[in-house]
């Protein structure tokens, strides 16, 4: 490898963007090279939403064919990530059966209710351990059901987003388990899908398949695609498939009382533990166990993050106001502090489109004056995003039993330093901020453990430590929080309480079991 460094090519698709990333490797630090981003978003045809993934693959071939023509001969494997819950289905001929849909597309609208009908949310509950939210694949493949789709019909495959790239890179169909579990199709206990409450929903099992581990070296590169893109016949590794898998891998700690936030589109916050946590009693806080990397769980909340933020720029970007994220941060550092607050969680801001509005309706629902003016906006979606981090930390430490006194925010959300501010303001706790790129990095470190070239997740954190900086920030005002935090609790709807930190009484049983 090219002055002894080896270097990994790492795809990061988001619901933005999406990146190819060369990480060089010397033995004890990474080093990034951006070489290809795109856009990457939904595709409105009529009523529906859809992913135009032959865009995608177009753009993953030509971020591929700059790394092999910048590095011919010397890229050691690939990996790619994506979001979670979105997936492809393909025919006997393993052609892919129309465009897949969008996690947000309507088609999902009363569907829970509808699953419930047939089976209990607490059974769901105890089946998958996955917190209930209507964009999940559970609800996507029963709207098929319900319409009598024929693409269900006619499916003879069902792969994940990140499953149906590696599919294209190397002929080999299998699903990742990280990426699986977003599905709440996913049976913990069996360590496979959850086959009995597919057949109650009469969804087709056959189309399922075999669940693979974080870290499986899946095949090189198909001749066919390595000869388009020139390039070598590559081994295609599969890291964490689902994107926050690589986030939390990349979180450079060694003592184990910390809160991970993912932060970017959606938030996600959580704790890393040896055995998911599934108590129908918890039901209420919608804490949701998904996989993760060397044998962990991955017990988080998903919180709509920045989500609302983009949406509110994409509205003014059509009324001809063009700001960029740097620009409306600067604005909401300069608007009043404890303004109106919304509740992130709330399914009134799911869908895209005229969010601004949303935000002001749902203030006035809610008893409070309307932000006027952008910065007034962003300030209340950030506020409001610190104010639900307090609440998620507050039952994270709770099932815990112990005080978590530091929150790792890694991703791109952790490059505003507002939000970080404020997030350390509103929870009272420390929080560090960094790595950026914590996606593409855990990506990479997958792909090193996977080749041999690193021996464990503990080592992999400890070159993150040594390769990247962080940011730390400490609470202020906490007082104040604390009484603009009492206001968000009487519009956030009613939920169990959290019990007193440290507690031990809290902590719910848990199973034991790890993935294949």
């Amino acid at each position: 490898m090219t002055a002894d460094k080896t270097h990994y090519l790492a795809f990061d698709l988001g619901a933005e963007s999406g990146r190819a990333i060369l990480r060089h490797f010397d033995g004890q630090r990474l080093e990034l090279e951006e070489i290809h981003r795109f856009a990457n978003g939904p595709v409105r045809v009529g009523d529906s939403l859809f992913w135009d993934v032959l865009s995608m693959w177009t753009e993953i071939k030509a971020g591929l064919r700059k790394a092999s023509h910048l590095y011919s001969g010397e890229i050691a494997s690939l990996g790619l990530d994506t979001w979670g819950v979105d997936y492809a289905l393909l025919a006997a001929d393993d052609q892919l059966i129309g465009n897949p849909y969008h996690c947000r597309n309507h088609r999902t609208d009363g569907m829970m209710e509808a699953v419930f009908r047939k089976a209990a949310r607490e059974e769901i509950y105890a089946t998958t351990g996955i917190q209930f939210m209507q964009l999940n694949t559970l609800y996507q493949m029963f709207a098929m059901v319900a319409a009598n789709s024929p693409h269900l019909t006619m499916a003879k495959t069902f792969l994940t987003m990140p499953d149906l790239f590696n599919f294209w890179f190397t002929g080999r169909k299998a699903n990742e388990f990280t990426i699986t579990t977003t599905t709440q199709c996913y049976n913990p206990r069996s360590q496979d899908w959850a086959w009995e409450l597919l057949h109650k929903l009469d969804i087709p099992t056959h189309i399922f398949q075999q669940i693979v581990p974080p870290g499986t070296v899946l095949d090189t590169l198909l001749p066919s695609v390595a000869a388009e893109t020139g390039s070598q016949h590559i081994p295609v590794v599969a890291p964490a498939c689902h994107d926050t898998g690589c986030a939390v891998a990349s979180v450079p700690v060694a003592n184990p009382d910390y809160i991970y936030l993912s932060s970017g589109t959606w938030s996600l916050m959580g704790i890393e533990v040896d055995e998911p946590i599934i108590n129908t009693e918890r039901l209420a806080y919608e804490i949701t166990n998904e996989g993760g990397v060397g044998g962990k769980f991955r017990f988080l909340k998903n919180i709509m993050g920045m989500w609302l933020l983009q949406e509110c720029r994409r509205e003014w970007a059509r009324q001809g106001m063009s700001y960029s994220y740097d620009d409306l941060t600067h604005l909401a550092a300069a608007s009043p502090s404890f303004g109106p607050l919304v509740v992130p969680a709330d399914s009134v801001f799911l869908a895209p489109g005229e969010m601004s509005s949303r935000i002001a309706d749902f203030c006035r629902r809610t008893g409070q004056e309307p932000p006027h003016g952008e910065g007034a906006v962003a300030r209340c979606i950030f506020e409001s995003l610190a104010m639900e981090y307090r609440w998620v930390a507050e039952r994270l430490e709770a099932l815990r039993g112990r005080r978590l006194p530091t929150i790792h925010i890694i991703g791109g959300g952790s490059r505003n330093t507002l939000l970080n501010q404020l997030t350390a303001n509103a929870t009272n706790r420390t929080v560090v901020a960094g790595p950026v790129e914590a996606t593409a990095i855990g990506n990479v470190l997958l792909q090193a453990q996977a080749l041999g070239h690193l021996a464990s997740l503990g080592e992999a954190r400890a070159v993150v430590k040594r390769s990247f900086d962080v940011g730390d920030y400490h609470p202020k005002e906490t007082e104040a929080w604390d009484d603009a935090y009492e206001r968000y609790l009487r519009i956030r709807p009613s939920s169990p309480p959290a019990q007193t930190q440290g507690s031990s009484t809290d902590v719910p049983k848990t199973l034991t079991t790890h993935p294949k």
